[in-house]
Formats: structure tokens, sequence, C-alpha cells
């Protein structure tokens, strides 16, 4: 079954980890066997196992903030610095392109030719992708976002974990900063999708009065669940839902299972069936497919060690539709959650 991932930093995996992604996933553990530091030699993600569990789109991020709360946050000193690297992550998707193996999806035009390129010859068809941004410090200027837009962004959060030059963040309670007003608008003007994953609460309601496009998180849980300001409430779920948006899930154990011991990590009882549990809550609250997805985040700074236990790589995201499947899931529900959801979500934004 096609998988739409809406949550995948391939190029911070490439340019901070220094992972050749062409190569197989249990190659680049080879290469860091001998290396120490959270995730190393337990990758799950690389461009062959995205096309060997038919991941043919996906949302693919830039992302650096700027450090905050006097360094609880690290990060780096100025905007100046998250622009280039941030640019540098384009650069990254767009050497892909030139070697065939990506393609940046847009517009609706494109979209619809990738899923047929997709279906009709999915071993030759490159792996497509939307440019996402996690946190927009790297945005300099509301002014700035129409270059951005001209290279192919087409989602952006305001925050990653702290504080932002435009918002709150995760563990930063607050609301928005002066600069976001103008930014949300200019977003709207240009047809930029806000993702409202890791924005403080304070930061999600105020957004929400004044952005009015589309909206999404692409790698979120359910506080009713796990008990943190990084997941939703129900509140946030159904607000989304009620402007017809989508909820990318994460993988993240400790966003899926209450009680993650930092100094004692156990995935053992994590399992794709705990990542259904939070897809479930989200149909469950609104009742209906329409708003549950998938948003791995995976490889998001961590690796197997922190991903759910019967997850190998991220191939393994074709064993959900059998869990769904018997939790009484239609057919028509399971391709909703697994990409029909992100596709329509796209197609609706992208035709305003």
């Amino acid at each position: 079954m096609l998988i739409v991932d809406s949550h995948l930093d391939l190029a911070y995996n490439a340019i901070e980890f220094n992972r050749d992604l062409r190569q197989p996933v249990r190659t680049i553990r080879e290469q860091e066997a001998n290396l120490s530091g959270k995730g190393r030699g337990a990758n799950t993600v690389s461009l062959a196992a995205l096309r060997e569990g038919n991941i043919g789109l996906c949302f693919a991020t830039t992302h650096c903030r700027v450090e905050s709360l006097q360094g609880k946050f690290p990060g780096v000193r100025t905007q100046d610095i998250a622009y280039a690297k941030a640019q540098g992550e384009v650069s990254y998707y767009e050497a892909l392109q030139q070697q065939g193996l990506l393609r940046r999806i847009d517009d609706v035009t494109a979209l619809d030719a990738h899923l047929q390129d997709w279906r009709e010859h999915p071993q030759n068809t490159p792996l497509g992708y939307v440019l996402s941004m996690e946190g927009a410090d790297p945005v300099l200027t509301p002014e700035q976002l129409s270059q951005w837009w001209d290279q192919g962004l087409r989602t952006l959060s305001l925050v990653h974990y702290g504080v932002s030059t435009y918002a709150h963040g995760t563990q930063a309670p607050g609301g928005l900063l002066p600069a976001a007003t103008p930014l949300l608008r200019e977003m709207e003007r240009l047809g930029i999708i806000l993702d409202t994953s890791h924005m403080a609460d304070g930061s999600f309601w105020e957004a929400l009065e004044i952005y009015q496009g589309p909206l999404i998180a692409t790698h979120n849980c359910c506080r009713a669940l796990v008990p943190h300001d990084r997941q939703f409430s129900d509140e946030q779920i159904s607000a989304i839902a009620a402007r017809d948006g989508v909820i990318g899930v994460a993988f993240d154990a400790w966003m899926l299972s209450p009680g993650w011991d930092k100094a004692n990590p156990d995935n053992s009882h994590t399992t794709l069936s705990t990542v259904v549990d939070h897809m479930d809550h989200i149909c469950q609250l609104t009742g209906t497919a329409k708003h549950a997805a998938i948003g791995t985040d995976l490889d998001g700074g961590y690796g197997r060690e922190q991903s759910p236990a019967d997850l190998d790589t991220i191939a393994d995201l074709q064993n959900i539709p059998a869990i769904l499947d018997a939790r009484g899931y239609s057919s028509a529900d399971i391709e909703a959650m697994m990409h029909g959801n992100w596709v329509g979500l796209l197609r609706r934004a992208w035709s305003i």
C-alpha cells in the first residue's frame, strides 16, 4: 500500500550525522558501528528503505533553530546562521533531485503526475517530497518568505523546542511573539500550510485566531495517552479536525508510551500497535478516520532504541494496515490514514 509520511529529517541526517542516505540502512549502521552518540548505528531510514516500504511521498524537512532560554535549548546563535544552514539542507535535496533520486512536489499538477508515475512505475519513479520547515528561525523576515516559496517550501511550523523568533514551543509555555503575526499573514497569502507541531498551547490557540489557511500537524501524538505539552490535547485535536486538518502520528517512543525514563530508556513495551493507539484515539475523538495519518519523525535525532520495538526500518510501516484491519477499520479508512488523508489535504490546500 502507498504510504505518505509527513515528517522525515532527511537532510538533517545527511548533513549533521554525515549519512549517505543512498546507501542501505544496514550499510549506514555498519559505517557508524564504532561511533558513540544517540541513534548512532541504529538508523531506520534510507532512500532504499523508503522505496522498499512503498513510501512514495514524504514531507522532508529543513531545520535549524536559534538557541533559547540561556542555552537550555541549544542551537545556533543567530537567524543568519539558521538561514544559511537551512539553505544548505535545501541544496542537499536539490542535489538528490539532480541525480534522479528525489522529485519535489509543490502543486496539484506535480502531485497528481507523481502519484500516477508511482502507481505505474514504482521502481523507476523518484521518491516524491514536499519541502517542509521545522521551526521558522531560518525565515529572516516575512518578506523573505516568498524566496522560500519559490524554492518549494510548502509547510512551515513556527517553533521547535524552546522559544523561536516567532513563538513559544515545547517545554516553553507562552504565546506568539510579535514577529509571528506578519509571518502568519504572509504564509496565508502565499498558501504555505501551517504545521502546528511543537507549539506551546498559548502559541497554538493564538495562531489559530490569526491564520485562517490549512492546518496540519506533521508529527504529533495524543496528550490523553501520554501527558506532556509536546502532545496535543483533545481540544487541540478537535480544533484541527474542525478546520479539516490532518495529524501525522509520530513514532518517537517517549511520545507514544507514558513513563519514558530518559536515564533508562526501554522501548520494549512500545510497538506499532502503540502507534495505532494514537491514530485510533484521533479517529474515536473526531468520529472519523479523515484526520489521522502517519508522520513518523524516524531518525529524528534518535534510532531504533527509541522507535517501536517491532520496527527495524521504515519499510516496516507496511505492517500498520494489518493492525488497523484487526481493529475493525475498513479498507477505505486504512487507505485514508496511510496516504489518502495527506494527499487530500495537499490537494485542498493547493487548490485554494
